[in-house]
């Protein structure tokens, strides 16, 4: 309100070309990353009837406000491959189908977003199955989205039992789960799905923009981040790939560097392009159908994405 007190009041920085620059006191919100989120980026503006327009395309927050990826992305192009739920598979045989991707070479295997923790592949047998099948240079991240309550100790019995990394739905989990995983020192790295963050990022009127998403994302710690793929099947224009690219492993004050993930419609024809668009080190190129549709089967699909990079 503009007779309230100034500490916690917003105010107008600059207004150019449909563009409004905001500036609010960082002692309303501090580390407290929902609360962060309810105000400045699914707040008023996009309820508010007043409003016709109203979309949040950056955010600068206070350097070290949150801490970052505990695992630095490096130079390396690599590739990564889900098992899909829809295969129906036992433990047992999800692990057979982690052992071919990791012997085709892949670096990361991990659970679909819709894989949780069904009666025909529990979470804790398909992790124990995994962990005894792929060598523990591969990083495993099994999909510890459920309840939250439990979520950091579901993460740590994951771990105990072998995994390599750990997987959350961070926008339908809510994006705090990250910060939450991160900060609970699990020694492996976070990868965080995007699923949920679409009816946020869609829209051209209200919501916010792919690219902050992404920044949220890598400063709450996630490790690994999706960035979506050029001319893929997924929403994203090009242009919303090459901004989040820039989001996920470009400078961002003392926070690290994540992976940025291409993934959706990632495969040996084209795994090549993608990665030259995509410029420079830090990416995992991540395989799905492509894997288990390829002739050689799962291990061929890998190891020709594997070899067609370099």
């Amino acid at each position: 309100m503009p007779d309230g007190p100034r500490f916690v009041r917003g105010g107008t920085v600059s207004e150019e070309g449909g563009i409004a620059v905001l500036e609010f006191p960082e002692g309303n919100w501090g580390r407290n990353l929902p609360m962060l989120l309810s105000a400045l980026v699914a707040g008023e503006g996009v309820e508010t009837r007043a409003f016709t327009r109203c979309r949040l395309i950056g955010l600068e927050l206070p350097d070290g406000m949150f801490p970052g990826p505990a695992f630095p992305a490096d130079h390396r192009v690599r590739v990564g491959a889900i098992v899909k739920p829809s295969l129906g598979l036992s433990p047992d045989e999800f692990a057979s189908v982690a052992g071919a991707l990791a012997r085709g070479g892949a670096s990361l295997i991990k659970d679909d977003e819709l894989l949780g923790d069904p009666a025909w592949c529990p979470l804790a047998d398909r992790v124990t199955a995994v962990a005894s099948s792929v060598h523990p240079s591969v990083i495993y991240t099994p999909n510890i989205t459920g309840p939250t309550a439990t979520l950091v100790q579901r993460a740590r019995q994951v771990v105990d039992l072998g995994a390599t990394g750990v997987m959350v739905n961070a926008f339908t989990q809510g994006l705090d789960a990250v910060l939450a995983l991160r900060e609970a020192d699990l020694g492996v790295p976070i990868f965080a799905h995007r699923v949920g963050s679409g009816p946020w990022a869609r829209g051209d009127r209200f919501g916010v923009r792919g690219d902050v998403l992404v920044q949220l994302t890598r400063l709450a710690g996630a490790d690994f981040v999706q960035v979506g793929a050029y001319g893929g099947k997924l929403f994203d224009s090009d242009e919303d790939v090459d901004r989040q690219l820039e989001a996920a492993r470009g400078p961002l004050g003392t926070a690290a560097p994540a992976v940025a993930v291409l993934g959706g419609g990632v495969g040996p024809k084209n795994a090549r392009e993608l990665a030259d668009r995509a410029g420079g080190g830090g990416l995992l190129m991540l395989l799905g159908s492509a894997a288990h549709d390829h002739p050689d089967g799962p291990e061929g699909g890998v190891r020709d994405t594997v070899a067609s990079l370099g």
